[in-house]
């Protein structure tokens, strides 16, 4: 009696809000952004700030970094107490972990009604009509082509930037990584599409563009002819769209980099220069025991080449500490390569096994102790490095993109073009205006300067 009496309530009620919590990187952001379309074209549904106001709770994950299905669970526990009160509520685990969980994660959390991955999110509406009519558990997980481009609504913009994914996937297989067992082969949309799509964007009044993809500068889509375009192509393409001011991109990968992308900063004014590519680590021994498929060598030699063509190009990297079997003179050599290049930003995470993945299976031999004491040493090293490159700015009259008004009275904020964020007084009717700043301090994370006309 009682599951007929939630049945019919959740045929019945109107559907008005939507909850989505978001883990991971601009690619889950990203995906979390189009479950909203949809849900808002499919329901008319609202984005609220809590879950305790919501109809529908949809959870968008990420299982790169360590105890992620942990975290997935006790947030899990934390809805359960909300849909004991309201049995009508709507629970859905997306993403990674809702890849590689699949029905696993009913059975430990019954009460969630959805476990859907990242290549069927465009089945949600369909999935929340069927769950509405009474099917209590739904699970989604297969990994067809990218066609959930096809299902999408028009994007909606939030802000200035508006972000696109050109494709997914992964074919590298990393040891670590669980990426190419989650989101599947790398596969990459058609130019016309991707155009299209950043088009619509730039129509509704986006004015940065941030092109997404697990290896992004890896995109091999179809041309307008049938031809194979690379990623160089498509960012001269993208350069050339009418109302855009700035455009970037996010991840890349060393085995994708080539010549003509480094040329490409150099010679799109549009293209800003930054760019993060992650290594993982500086020492041979472990970037083949990781099957990254280059030496520290061939990195540099990237870098190198960057620096000729856009010599002002700021620099971010990701790094992977205390990998299985790595010595103090791998560590050494880490800290070799950081010291060398020279970043403005780094990402710095301690080692764990992912299930699924060929490191999983090697013995985690470093203590964490070993591991925390080098990560601390990474981190000391790659934080003094990020405020050298603020100080730089310092004097300098750098053209920054008002993006909206700050926290301080009469602030106003807006990034470098190497995607700083700098803090000015100004005027609301700046938002959008790309504006000449001279930076006059430099804080860790931060800028602060003055409009400057000369």
């Amino acid at each position: 009696m009682l599951n007929e009496t939630i049945k019919q309530s959740r045929s019945d009620k109107n559907l008005d809000t939507l909850f989505m919590k978001t883990y991971g990187c601009q690619m889950n952001e990203y995906d979390s952004s189009r479950m909203a379309d949809l849900m808002k074209e499919a329901y008319g549904l609202r984005l609220v700030a809590t879950p305790d106001d919501a109809d529908v709770i949809l959870m968008n994950t990420c299982s790169v970094r360590e105890k992620a299905e942990d975290k997935v669970y006790s947030e899990l526990g934390r809805y359960k107490k909300i849909k004991d009160k309201r049995p009508d509520l709507i629970i859905g685990v997306g993403g990674c972990v809702g890849q590689q969980e699949g029905d696993r994660i009913q059975k430990r959390a019954p009460y969630v009604d959805i476990v859907f991955g990242p290549q069927t999110y465009h089945n949600l509406p369909e999935m929340v009509k069927q769950i509405r009519r009474g099917r209590v558990h739904l699970t989604a997980t297969e990994m067809p082509e990218i066609e959930k481009f096809d299902h999408l609504p028009t994007p909606e913009t939030h802000g200035l930037s508006g972000y696109v994914t050109i494709m997914e996937g992964c074919d590298k297989f990393c040891t670590f990584c669980v990426v190419p067992y989650t989101r599947g082969p790398e596969l990459s949309r058609p130019v016309h599409d991707v155009l299209d799509e950043c088009q619509k964007l730039l129509d509704k009044g986006a004015l940065e563009l941030n092109l997404l993809g697990q290896n992004v500068n890896g995109y091999r889509g179809a041309g307008p002819d049938g031809e194979e375009w690379d990623f160089t192509m498509l960012l001269y393409a993208v350069a050339a769209l009418k109302k855009l001011k700035r455009l970037r991109f996010i991840t890349s990968h060393p085995m994708e980099m080539t010549t003509e992308l480094a040329i490409a900063f150099g010679e799109i004014p549009k293209l800003m220069p930054f760019f993060h590519l992650p290594v993982q680590s500086g020492s041979d021994q472990i970037l083949k025991a990781m099957h990254r498929g280059h030496t520290r060598d061939d990195y540099f030699r990237m870098i190198d080449e960057l620096r000729e063509h856009c010599p002002d190009i700021a620099l971010s990297s990701d790094f992977i500490i205390g990998y299985p079997g790595e010595t103090d003179e791998n560590f050494a050599d880490t800290i070799d390569l950081v010291k060398r290049v020279g970043y403005d930003s780094a990402f710095c995470f301690k080692y764990s096994p992912r299930p699924g993945t060929p490191a999983s299976k090697v013995i985690d031999d470093i203590p964490e102790s070993v591991k925390d004491a080098r990560l601390q040493t990474l981190l000391e090293l790659t934080r003094e490095q990020a405020k050298t490159s603020t100080k730089r700015q310092v004097g300098k009259t750098l053209d920054i993109l008002v993006e909206k008004e700050g926290k301080n009275p009469g602030d106003m904020q807006g990034r470098t073009p190497d995607f700083k964020i700098v803090h000015f007084q100004g005027q609301p009717r700046q938002i959008g205006q790309i504006m000449p700043v001279k930076i006059t301090e430099a804080y860790a994370q931060s800028l602060r300067g003055e409009l400057f006309f000369a």
